[in-house]
């Protein structure tokens, strides 16, 4: 298998964790891509020249990290998405959450390194407070240290706003979830894929 992947994406580190957790990391090549440049072996494999993208041992091209992780658990342990019932949904909801906190931040991130413009201001005052927002519904979730597809998400993007946002103190009045994301983030497999 194949995975076009930039190394400080949140949601390619979701992939990979998910990978190395379906003990599939070793059978998978990576390749470092810029979407931006819209490289022509990225964009024919997927027309959004986006990253993740997997391509599997048949030649299929997957792209967007839900469609990506829920394959690779499937051929791998199959301990990463829930199938069935309260489990699947609590686990689905809180990818969904995370998924939603990483958008914002990447949408923040981009915005910030272009000039200023009243505008855009308000767009990204918008993601900022989705940001928050998404902070203060994670502070009341019920997180476990199982790692699913939602808390291995939501520790993506905690991880991603450590990267790149460390001058907004997140963890400030939000204990329970700065509590479980130091357990959490102790794990071997997030460790390794920490964005330097």
């Amino acid at each position: 298998m194949k995975l076009y992947y930039s190394p400080t994406s949140p949601f390619v580190r979701k992939v990979v964790i998910t990978a190395m957790a379906a003990g599939l990391d070793g059978q998978i090549t990576r390749v470092a891509t810029n979407p931006w440049l819209n490289p022509a072996d990225l964009v024919h494999d997927n027309p959004l020249s986006k990253v993740p993208c997997l391509v599997t041992e048949d030649g299929l091209a997957l792209f967007d990290s839900q469609v990506i992780c829920e394959y690779l658990d499937s051929i791998g342990s199959g301990t990463i998405v829930p199938l069935a019932g309260p489990a699947r949904w609590k686990a689905l909801r809180q990818q969904a959450i995370g998924d939603g906190l990483m958008d914002s931040a990447i949408l923040r991130r981009m915005d910030l390194t272009r000039p200023a413009e009243d505008a855009r201001a308000a767009v990204m005052a918008r993601q900022a407070g989705l940001m928050v927002n998404a902070l203060d519904a994670l502070e009341r979730e019920t997180l476990t240290q199982h790692m699913d597809i939602g808390t291995l998400t939501i520790a993506c993007a905690l991880g991603f706003l450590d990267f790149r946002f460390a001058s907004e103190p997140w963890r400030e009045g939000r204990p329970g979830l700065t509590h479980w994301y130091e357990t959490f983030s102790t794990r071997p497999e997030l460790i390794a894929t920490a964005p330097v």
